[in-house]
């Protein structure tokens, strides 16, 4: 079913891959990846529509109580987290389609904690309706309208649409699609643990974590960037131990000196590319019949405008305005984590460093992976870069201005 505005949705259900090693991971996924991108293009015909690929990448035992709280299981997740997207932007550079905007595919990456082996589960601690890790019936109740949901026709790929459509079959809305096989692709099992948690004795409970950055011109660098710290946040059901995910917008001020600057989006349109992705992978519940609540504050200080958002009851978004590297960090002492990139992780030592000279807490510092172009043909390095920078996206878009 496309949507008014022309964008078809579609599911993407992968069984847990067989190694956390990236060549591995690559061997069993990309036929699967290569496959639904060659069917979406078909579908999109180079019209001037887009397509939503949800792929839920199933790894075991993600809700159970050795991989909480989720700070156990971070280092784990963020490398498969950089695996699947530096797989799309491998994939799209070689069947050349954008990733995103009119023609291209808006790929989104969630976990799904399904186990294809044959044993009783253990104790699982209570689920929320609350993204990036969901369970099985979460998903298939979530009353999304797929045109088509995909699968892998292999033994652990239709145990996984066996599971989902058990459930699935008796919910789905009489205009959603239906389960479709790729065949073809090779088989593969397991053979190691893929989470390896880490002491729970030396993992904290974060409920308070922040991110900063442009974000302009949206891209899979961001995607990885905000589901990273989604990842970081734990949610509670204990009252008064809701999640506030921040995160520091840059504000216009700050940006005259970019390169294209005159292609950068606004302050808003960026606010709001976040919140939509954010949600997108957060909230899985039934819709709502109330619109979500929304709240704007403009307030006189350093970092006083912001947006609060409520994703769903008992996890908040606060999209905040900053005007220095430090944004949030240094005003409020109640964050605990702060997730930044490889490339930047001095800023963490600095926010600390800030901290530290009011008295305050050193927030626990989390990285991500950088997205790299290795097994990318050299022809195509420069198009996969491209795929990941804000700089090159407007660059392209004062090309096209220029025709």
């Amino acid at each position: 079913m496309d949507d008014p505005l022309g964008q078809t949705s579609v599911l993407l259900l992968l069984p847990p891959p067989p190694s956390a090693s990236f060549h591995q991971f690559k061997d069993a996924y990309e036929p699967i990846l290569s496959s639904v991108y060659s069917n979406l293009s078909q579908s999109l015909g180079g019209l001037n529509q887009s397509a939503v690929l949800e792929i839920a990448l199933s790894l075991p035992r993600l809700l159970s109580p050795e991989c909480q709280p989720r700070a156990s299981t971070y280092g784990s997740l963020r490398h498969f987290l950089a695996n699947i997207y530096r797989l799309i932007g491998i994939v799209s550079v070689e069947k050349h389609v954008e990733l995103g905007g009119p023609g291209g595919i808006d790929a989104r990456v969630f976990f799904l904690d399904f186990d294809t082996v044959e044993n009783p589960r253990k104790e699982t601690v209570s689920v929320s309706q609350t993204g990036p890790i969901i369970d099985l019936p979460t998903l298939a109740k979530s009353a999304r309208l797929w045109d088509t949901i995909y699968y892998p026709s292999t033994p652990v790929g239709e145990k996984l649409a066996t599971a989902f459509n058990s459930i699935y079959a008796g919910e789905k809305d009489p205009n959603a699609g239906g389960l479709e096989a790729i065949f073809g692709v090779p088989n593969w099992t397991t053979s190691e643990p893929l989470i390896v948690p880490e002491d729970p004795a030396k993992s904290v409970a974060h409920y308070s974590v922040v991110v900063g950055g442009t974000f302009d011109h949206f891209h899979i660098g961001h995607k990885q960037l905000l589901t990273a710290t989604a990842l970081a946040l734990d949610q509670d059901p204990i009252p008064g131990k809701d999640g506030l995910l921040t995160i520091g917008v840059t504000g216009d001020e700050l940006l005259v000196n970019k390169k294209y600057s005159e292609f950068l989006e606004s302050y808003e349109d960026r606010c709001r590319s976040c919140a939509s992705f954010l949600t997108a992978i957060l909230d899985f519940s039934p819709p709502a019949s109330s619109a979500p609540r929304i709240e704007q504050v403009s307030e006189p200080g350093p970092n006083g405008r912001y947006t609060l958002m409520m994703i769903r009851p008992g996890v908040t978004l606060k999209l905040v305005q900053i005007s220095d590297p430090f944004g949030p960090t240094i005003t409020e002492e109640s964050i605990t984590a702060l997730v930044v990139s490889q490339e930047t992780r001095s800023g963490g030592a600095a926010v600390n460093e800030a901290r530290a000279k009011k008295g305050w807490k050193a927030l626990e510092v989390f990285e991500v992976d950088i997205l790299h172009s290795g097994d990318v043909p050299t022809v195509d390095v420069e198009d996969f870069a491209s795929k990941i920078s804000s700089t090159d996206l407007r660059r392209r878009r004062m090309e096209l201005a220029k025709k």
